[in-house]
């Protein structure tokens, strides 16, 4: 005859099966707009506001106590007592506690009776939703995973201090608690369940608090992403509090159980489905709550943005609040020194002409050896009060150890102010040298003057051009300057040819000409030497190379100098030739200098022409303005056909006769190309082709990196 205990007990494991069969229909049922209004029916908020932060903190201090002294129990160990690491502010908890216990005491009370009898988990769940009708919902779902942290706490303990504790073992024995310790390999995959549920369900209510701390006044509540998820919050409460009662029901249910309800899987398989559901809940709400804080930074973004933008259009006293701007309010406002040897504070600059210099981690040494010596020669010596800081431009979500050290490398030979850290510049400023000031990735220099007012949006064009001869490097001076400027041999060569003073003196031919076809190179210098000694002129001839080709014109210059066929730059020179010539295009450019009435910029363009072809080019000065240029095809053959104007040549001179006989050459067929960086700013619209005089066309070329 079966005493009252095993009735009572066997009936008990009855109703949890019962619960189980309840669950898993209803976990297999839709959240359908039925549900929904069902679900939002209970909420009547009354305007309550509880704080529920330091409440949160307590629950996951129980839950995460308990969860792994259950995997060390399930592993074989013995329940033990960890000392709490306890960072839990107990003043804040009370206050937020002390109108609350009832509530939470009564939800315990609900949901160990409803579970103790058997009953239906969504009558339970909805129960309880009405119980919190005047809660917000994340009140709602902190609140009763609160209660149940309060009962699975209570239980657990039990289990810890039944070894060692009379009275616990007592307990222990009345709810046939040490079952669970002899029967822990069984349970294993119970409480592995119920563990990936708990982790869940903290997840998802701490993801639905996230949400309603988010700034409003930089997000609205009734607009997506933010309203998306609003939606969704009243769903995910019910599942929260759906899920505590499941977890309560599988606790309730072992207490007592014999060995074949123990033995059972059932119950952990509809604890791992519904972790499964919970954390899909969990996954989604993260999904929103991301794109809420892109929202959110882009706001902020963008409020920064036109914050920088006032303070640099509006009149300063002096620069030093333009510069405290561009670093992050978090970072301290400290710059490498140029000498790199101590931390400065950026008080250094102020008053003081300075020149941002902006660029990535692929600024050329080349440009820095050029800037340099700008910076520590010429401006040393006459005087000029000018300092520079780079800026450098980084992917923060790209950046990796290669990356800080290819940014320590560079920013050890700078001979002039550095930040410490790309991140230290402030976002919003980045954002305003990239669209107000057109940086993409060809380095610029923005100049402040001493009270912060942007003189020029890039000055390395025009220093590139006339060094520090245009300081204080505005736009205006560069203006001024292109005025008094002509095409002249000067201007093309700058100082890159120590020797053509002399050359101009003794009123020698001048030919610059570059390419990288070898043979060409061969025949043209060879042929053009014959012409003048033919003529019996003084002739002289420098390789400059060609643009972006660094390695093949390395080692053309160097069979040029081992043939002894002419002159010929090294690698600062070539790079430094290329790059004024691209300076002066976009420097005219700026200045809305159209090719049709610009000598300059249609010699510059045509130039540029030559080289984005594969073949060679040269251009011939006499003196200091009197010049002729063709391409490798058309100034070759001209060479080979000397006899055809060789009596013109003695009777005109070299240079106009040769400009004559290249008239007169009719190309049946040219392809010229015109090769710009896309990312430098002030591109021209409009081009026309160096040989013929038509408008060329545009294409797009896209190239990963040069030589």
């Amino acid at each position: 005859m079966a005493t009252p205990i095993s009735l009572s007990l066997s009936s008990l494991a009855s109703k949890s099966q019962q619960l189980v069969r309840n669950e898993r229909r209803m976990l297999a049922a839709s959240d359908d707009g039925a549900m929904m209004k069902q679900i939002q029916s209970t909420h009547a908020p009354d305007g309550r506001v509880v704080d529920v932060k330091p409440i949160l903190q307590v629950i996951d201090n129980v839950l995460h106590h308990i969860i792994p002294n259950i995997d060390h129990a399930m592993n074989g160990g013995t329940g033990h007592i960890d000392a709490l690491d306890d960072r839990t502010n107990s003043s804040a908890v009370d206050g937020a506690l002390d109108a609350l216990a009832y509530i939470v005491h009564k939800i315990c009370c609900e949901v160990s009776c409803k579970c103790s009898g058997g009953g239906d988990a969504h009558a339970t769940t909805m129960g309880i939703l009405n119980m919190l009708s005047s809660y917000s919902w994340d009140a709602k779902v902190v609140l009763t995973l609160a209660a149940f942290a309060v009962n699975f706490g209570e239980f657990w303990l039990i289990v810890q201090l039944c070894t060692s504790n009379s009275l616990a073992k007592s307990v222990a024995l009345l709810k046939q608690l040490p079952d669970i310790l002899e029967h822990s390999p069984t349970l294993k995959p119970h409480f592995d369940a119920l563990n990936k549920l708990i982790n869940a369900m903290i997840d998802v209510t701490k993801c639905i608090v996230e949400f309603t701390e988010l700034p409003s006044e930089f997000i609205s509540i009734d607009v997506p992403p933010l309203s998306t998820a609003m939606a969704h919050i009243p769903t995910a409460t019910y599942w929260i509090i759906w899920s505590v009662v499941a977890c309560a029901a599988q606790v309730t249910g072992l207490v007592g159980m014999r060995h074949e309800f123990i033995t059972s899987t059932s119950e952990a398989w509809e604890l791992s489905s519904l972790a499964h559901k919970v954390s899909s809940i969990h996954e989604h709400l993260q999904c929103l709550l991301r794109l809420c804080y892109q929202r959110i930074d882009e706001k902020k973004l963008l409020e920064a943005f036109e914050d920088f933008k006032r303070t640099i259009e509006t009149p300063q006293m002096d620069n030093l609040k333009i510069l405290l701007k561009i670093f992050r309010k978090e970072e301290t406002y400290y710059l490498l020194n140029p000498d790199k040897t101590k931390q400065v504070l950026i008080d250094v600059l102020r008053r003081k002409h300075v020149l941002l210099l902006i660029s990535d981690l692929d600024i050329s040494h080349e440009e820095i050896r050029v800037l340099e010596a700008l910076y520590k020669g010429e401006r040393v010596s006459s005087e000029l009060n000018y300092e520079i800081l780079w800026l450098p431009i980084v992917d923060r979500s790209t950046w990796n150890d290669g990356y800080e050290q290819k940014f320590l490398s560079l920013q050890s030979i700078m001979s002039w102010y550095t930040v410490n850290h790309p991140f230290a510049i402030e976002p919003a400023v980045i954002k305003y040298i990239m669209e107000v000031w057109g940086f993409v990735k060809k380095p610029i220099a923005v100049t402040l003057d001493p009270q912060g007012k942007v003189l020029c949006p890039n000055a390395l064009n025009m220093m590139w051009i006339w060094g520090n001869s245009v300081f204080p490097f505005s736009s205006e001076k560069e203006e001024s300057f292109w005025k008094a400027e002509a095409w002249t041999l000067e201007l093309l060569v700058d100082r890159l040819e120590p020797n053509l003073p002399t050359w101009v003196n003794q009123q020698k031919v001048v030919c610059f000409y570059g390419g990288v076809q070898m043979e060409w190179i061969e025949s043209f210098t060879t042929v053009t030497k014959g012409v003048a000694k033919a003529l019996d002129i003084g002739l002289e001839m420098v390789y400059v190379g060609k643009n972006n080709a660094k390695e093949r014109v390395k080692k053309i210059t160097g069979l040029i100098k081992e043939k002894k066929l002419s002159h010929a730059w090294e690698d600062d020179n070539v790079w430094f030739f290329w790059n004024r010539l691209e300076s002066m295009l976009y420097s005219k450019t700026q200045h809305g200098k159209a090719i049709e009435n610009d000598f300059i910029k249609q010699e510059v363009m045509t130039l540029l022409a030559y080289d984005g072809s594969e073949n060679g080019w040269a251009v011939f000065f006499t003196g200091s303005d009197e010049m002729v240029r063709a391409n490798g095809e058309k100034v070759l053959s001209s060479m080979k056909s000397f006899d055809e104007w060789e009596k013109l040549a003695k009777q005109m001179g070299f240079i106009p006769a040769l400009r004559k006989h290249l008239e007169g050459i009719i190309d049946e067929h040219h392809c010229t190309r015109l090769i710009l960086p896309g990312n430098s700013g002030g591109i021209p619209e409009k081009v026309q082709c160096a040989e013929c005089g038509r408008p060329m066309e545009m294409y797009f070329m896209y190239r990963c990196c040069v030589e």
